[in-house]
Parts: C-alpha cells; structure tokens; sequence
C-alpha cells in the first residue's frame, strides 16, 4: 500500500476571541494516498475550511492547535517557518473560494503564476513565466491570457488561474475550498472535470470541501460529513448520498430536489434550527436539538463513530456499532471514534 499523502491525527483547532475560546474543530482524523479524493461538507461554521487551513498553518496567530498533520510523513504542526515555507506549494496547495481576492489585482497572470516557481524550483523569472504560460494551457486558457490581469477574466477563468498555481510545483496534495462555489453551473462543471482529470493523470491526492453534497458525489470517491466541529459520517461518496446513516448528512442529501419531480418543487425538504454556537454545544449529541428522529438518550449520551454493517461509519446512536474484521486498521479507515462531548 502506497504511504499516505496526507494523515491527520485527532486534529483540534481552538480560537481566542473576546467570548473566550472557541472550539472549531474537534478530533478530526483522516487518511488520503495519492489518487485519493475526499469530499468534505457541512454547513458554514462546521469546520471545513479550518480543516484545510490548519493542513498549511494558515490560521490566525494565537489559535491553539493539537494532533498531528502528517504531510508525506512530516509532521506539519510541528515544522519551523523555513521548512514549511518550502512545503507549502511544492508539498501541497490550496485553492480558495473567490479568486479575484487570492489573485494580486495590479500584477500580470503570468508573473502571478510564475511567483511558486521562482521561489520553490529557483527558476529565473523569464523560465517561470515561460513555464505559467504552459500551465495556463493545462487548465484550457490561450496563451494570451497569460498578459491579462485578473479584472480582465471571467470568475471560471481565475478559478482556472489558481489551479495552475496549484499546479506549478507538483504537489502530492492539493486541497480545492469551496473552489466552484461562486461559479455558474456551466463554469464549475468545467473547473470539476478539470480537477477530476488532474487527479487521474498525476496521481494527487484531493481534498474538495464544499457544502453541496450533490457536487462532492459526483467529483470525489469517498465523502466526509461535518457538523460542530466533527466528522459524523464518512463513506463512499455515492453510497452517502444516496443512503446517509446520519440523520444531518440525510438532511443535507435531502436538500437537493430531484428533476423533474413536482413534488419535491412545492414541497422542498430543509432542516429547522442553524448550527450550534461552537462555544456553547449542547450536551450529548450536538445536532439533537435539530434531529428529527431525536431520542431522550441523544441529550445526554457522547456519540462516537460507530461502523454500521456495510463498513460505512457515522456518529449516531440508531447505527448498530459492528466489529471491525480481524486485521482491519480501523483508525486508518475513519475518523477517529471521538465522542461528542
């Protein structure tokens, strides 16, 4: 079995504000080997994008930070600045929602694109730029384009922009955060295709957050569903889609109307309530006050992830908790089994 890209290990990321602190992720674990791709989704405020975030150490200064983020072995939480300066970009990159706020607005595309090169594989600015021009290619734009500034293309044409940037070093991991969200369905179609055959052709490991679950089924194999802070189903993609064990991740499958079906217009399916204040969760289970088949125990009762009969798992006190098989490395399969407290 090929080593893993990325392995993190009991992740808990925890804000300072003026209410005090704030948990923002609690215990999250994962494992991806190159070719992987994990789609992960919850609503805003679940900790998606913290997750990502804290992969490169890109969050806040003051922001506690424990577990382990094992980028190709090497412990990212635990870098100096120079070494992890180097791994950003040529280990792994990240492609942010809104690109006309990642992109410099008075500097040529090719110079920005070129900007990894210059400062990872030492190339001189005119091969750099020479190279961007080749990766401006690679994600189906002119070679003129590469003269443009950002205000000059269209939202799908700099999303395409930042995955060249993503590209120019190689990495083994690239981490697309809500990188279609803005986009109109004919442009992120594009920019998701493009994706799915980068992943094919170089073997990169990819981690895609979003909040439609729709979008995650039909990019990624595997889907990880968030909500305070936690992962409470993971599985293939299809299978939680189409079948969720969780209550929230049925919830949010059940968001997106078919087709065609007249039904489901006038009568759309949603969930009452917003998330919980992550500085205030509520006892036991965290999503009990908004369930819809809630019991008196889910008040009271921590919730770790169990593994449902099929091998899928979800922290849920109605999924029958199996046994893993003899010789099943079970921490690798899943998120870790925390408990919801």
């Amino acid at each position: 079995m090929p080593v893993p890209v990325l392995e993190i290990d009991d992740l808990r990321v925890t804000y300072r504000g003026s209410r005090g602190e704030i948990p923002a992720v609690r215990g999250v674990s994962l494992s991806l080997r190159p070719g992987d791709t994990l789609g992960v989704a919850g609503e805003s405020g679940c900790g998606k994008s913290t997750v990502a975030a804290a992969v490169l150490r890109l969050l806040p200064p003051g922001t506690e930070v424990t577990g382990r983020v094992l980028l190709n072995g090497e412990d990212t939480l635990a870098m100096s600045f120079g070494r992890l300066r180097a791994v950003r970009w040529a280990g792994a990159s990240i492609v942010f929602q809104g690109a006309m706020h990642s992109l410099n607005p008075v500097h040529r595309i090719a110079r920005q694109v070129a900007e990894p090169l210059v400062l990872h594989e030492k190339l001189s600015r005119q091969a750099a730029e020479k190279r961007a021009v080749e990766l401006l290619r690679q994600v189906g734009l002119p070679d003129w384009r590469a003269r443009s500034y950002p205000h000059e293309l269209s939202g799908g044409q700099r999303q395409r922009v930042m995955i060249a940037m993503a590209l120019a070093c190689a990495p083994d991991l690239i981490i697309a955060d809500e990188a279609t969200t803005a986009l109109d369905v004919m442009i992120q179609a594009q920019v998701l295709r493009l994706l799915k055959g980068l992943v094919s052709e170089r073997d990169i490991a990819l981690v895609m957050i979003s909040h439609d679950l729709s979008v995650l089924a039909d990019t990624c194999e595997r889907l990880a569903v968030m909500y305070a802070g936690r992962i409470v189903e993971q599985g293939p993609s299809r299978e939680v889609f189409a079948a969720a064990l969780h209550p929230y991740a049925q919830a949010l499958s059940a968001a997106f109307p078919t087709v065609g079906d007249p039904a489901e217009r006038r009568n759309p399916s949603g969930l009452a309530g917003d998330p919980p204040d992550p500085a205030a969760l509520p006892g036991g289970c965290p999503f009990h006050p908004r369930c819809p088949v809630v019991m008196p125990e889910c008040s009271t009762t921590a919730v770790r992830m169990r593994r449902a009969a099929d091998g899928r798992h979800a922290a849920c006190l109605r999924v029958e908790d199996q046994p893993a098989p003899a010789g099943h490395d079970e921490h690798r399969a899943h998120p870790a089994g925390q408990e919801s407290t």
